[in-house]
């Protein structure tokens, strides 16, 4: 070997360390494969938040920090995705109406399904805070940017959603920068994704995958909710880690169950609550309507209230869907003015206030006493004509936008009515506000026959075919809904619910005919949403649909078939118990 050989074998050179990207060595991982850890005190701290990660559902009205909210989001930015592709993007809600629009569809989607699981899993269910949505500073939607084809994304062709996976990285990302900052957050996917997808005007393809309430947590739960409402537990890592292949024989399939608010106000309602001498949420649902109501008097706890009873007959009367003649709405409104009525009297025991309506019962002349708000124009029975004139639904509606802001002054707002062959009528509304077939709609009534019935159905029937060309723009003229097949009554309680919540008063609900001008009012102004309470739940089936709906759940179900606003009254009644209670029970030390 010449001597130029010899040197060339015996000598070294630097290794090439590139610029960019990884500069260790092969040989220097061999030699310490461990050596990429993180410190042990970092590894403890990590540990330490995701252990203590929880989905927060309580929070302060305090606001957070543009510089954090840029930290959170940028921890989601940082997640691991399927080709490189970054399909998540981060809509940052603030606007109330927003909010509240969507905390209205929670709502409904929760109680949709509570309606699937056994009796005791549908309660726990329902006892879960959810008003995150309206508490929480501000909302993160993550939605997930599906509009490139799966083909076209390294990962995708084989694994066509694992767009979708990474988004949940990005939320998980997100979840753990805000725990380790000392923020909240809670992951709502209680929506219909379509109907959350067109309250944010997104495009096709663009998914989606829940609202993330962060803020400041009111709560500090030392383990995850569910698992301290005795929900479920944890399950041991033994038995969910596998070896080589799925282990048939021991593995169970996881466990079915089966069968605008004021954000500061609401807050400071709930922390009210929380120094009482009692359990958390002690009064039930009752609990969360009272801390509704005093978010919405800002302080002022209402002490009374008012029920505006409404009366009208109807026209499609004389098709015999009522077991009762039309005189016998005039004779309930001369009744409750003199105070004797059911609903006069159910008013007088809950100490409301009662104003009586008119809206063009049977007789001659307005009934003494009453406010008179009879339609100006003909009305028609819905099968071969409109119910209303426009004209006298404007009127109507006004008049009860004032008669709904006095009545605020007092504190609740109960609606009430009575008319002779207004089930009918609200059936008709049911059948389109909520999608019912008039045989699923058409109930009972008071007293109706067989007969009865059927002829109900036929008539709603009737009714609705004619109406068909104009059903599926409801939403967009609840006026013209009002005009085709509502009744003076109906459109005189929209008009109380807006102008009592436009006062800022909550409106406490009744029967199906007492709660539709909820669902109308909240087509016309959906801010109102915040402002209903759902009294009962009454026997017929269209109403716990209207209920649902609304996303609200009831305070009593007593098979109740009296109007009037008795259900109403009753509720009321249990909401100013409530507010009693709160204020004069035992506090505990801070």
């Amino acid at each position: 070997m010449s001597e130029h050989e010899q040197d060339h074998d015996s000598a070294s050179w630097p290794r090439p360390t590139p610029l960019i990207g990884d500069a260790s060595s092969a040989q220097e991982r061999g030699a310490d494969p461990s050596g990429w850890a993180f410190a042990p005190e970092v590894v403890v701290s990590l540990d330490s938040v995701i252990a203590g990660r929880r989905d927060i559902r309580r929070f302060r009205s305090d606001p957070v920090a543009q510089e954090l909210l840029i930290e959170v989001l940028s921890a989601g930015h940082q997640a691991p995705s399927v080709g490189h592709s970054q399909p998540w993007r981060f809509i940052v809600v603030r606007d109330p109406a927003i909010r509240d629009r969507a905390a209205h569809l929670a709502d409904r989607a929760r109680l949709d399904q509570a309606a699937l699981l056994t009796n005791d899993r549908a309660a726990r269910m329902l006892d879960l805070k959810l008003e995150g949505l309206r508490e929480a500073p501000v909302g993160v939607v993550v939605v997930c940017d599906r509009r490139t084809p799966a083909s076209g994304v390294l990962g995708r062709a084989t694994f066509p959603d694992a767009d979708m996976w990474s988004c949940a990285c990005a939320i998980e990302n997100m979840w753990l920068a805000a725990r380790a900052r000392g923020l909240g957050m809670g992951w709502v996917t209680l929506f219909d994704p379509a109907e959350l997808a067109d309250l944010l005007e997104l495009p096709e393809a663009v998914v989606p995958m829940g609202w993330m309430c962060l803020g400041w947590p009111d709560e500090r739960p030392p383990k995850p909710g569910l698992e301290r409402a005795a929900w479920s537990k944890r399950m041991p890592l033994d038995d969910i880690v596998m070896q080589d292949r799925w282990e048939h024989d021991d593995v169970e399939a996881p466990t079915s169950h089966l069968d605008r608010l004021p954000q500061q106000s609401l807050v400071s309602a709930t922390d009210e609550a929380d120094g009482l001498l009692a359990p958390p949420e002690s009064l039930g649902v009752l609990d969360r309507a009272v801390s509704r109501v005093e978010a919405l008097g800002r302080g002022e706890t209402p002490l009374g209230g008012t029920l505006v009873l409404a009366g009208a007959s109807h026209p499609v009367s004389a098709l015999r869907v009522s077991a009762y003649p039309d005189r016998v709405t005039r004779d309930v409104l001369e009744a409750a003015v003199a105070g004797v009525a059911m609903g006069a009297v159910s008013a007088r025991s809950a100490g409301l206030e009662l104003v009586v309506v008119d809206a063009g019962a049977a007789g001659c002349g307005p009934v003494p006493g009453a406010i008179d708000a009879r339609p100006a124009e003909p009305r028609g029975d819905l099968v071969s004509s409109d119910a209303l004139h426009r004209t006298d639904v404007d009127r109507l509606l006004d008049l009860g936008r004032r008669l709904g802001q006095g009545a605020a002054r007092s504190g609740i707002v109960a609606l009430g009515e009575v008319g002779i062959g207004n089930t009918t009528v609200a059936a008709a509304l049911a059948c389109v506000v909520t999608g019912l077939s008039p045989r699923d709609a058409v109930g009972v009534g008071a007293g109706a026959d067989t007969d009865i019935v059927d002829r109900k159905r036929a008539v709603v029937e009737s009714a609705l075919e004619r109406f068909s060309s104009r059903a599926d723009t409801w939403r967009d003229d609840p006026v013209d809904l009002l005009a085709g097949l509502g009744g003076p009554e109906i459109a005189v309680l929209t008009g109380v619910v807006l102008g009592a919540a436009n006062a800022g008063a909550p409106v406490v609900l009744d029967g199906l005919a007492g709660s539709l001008p909820g669902v109308l009012a909240a087509a016309i102004d959906p801010s109102v949403q915040a402002h209903l309470i759902a009294g009962q739940r009454s026997r017929e089936r269209a109403h716990g649909e209207v209920l649902t709906l609304l996303g609200l759940e009831p305070l009593l179900s007593l098979r109740l078939r009296s109007g009037e606003g008795v259900g109403a009254a009753l509720a009321a009644s249990l909401v100013l118990q409530g507010l009693r209670i709160r204020r004069e029970v035992a506090r505990t030390a801070p």
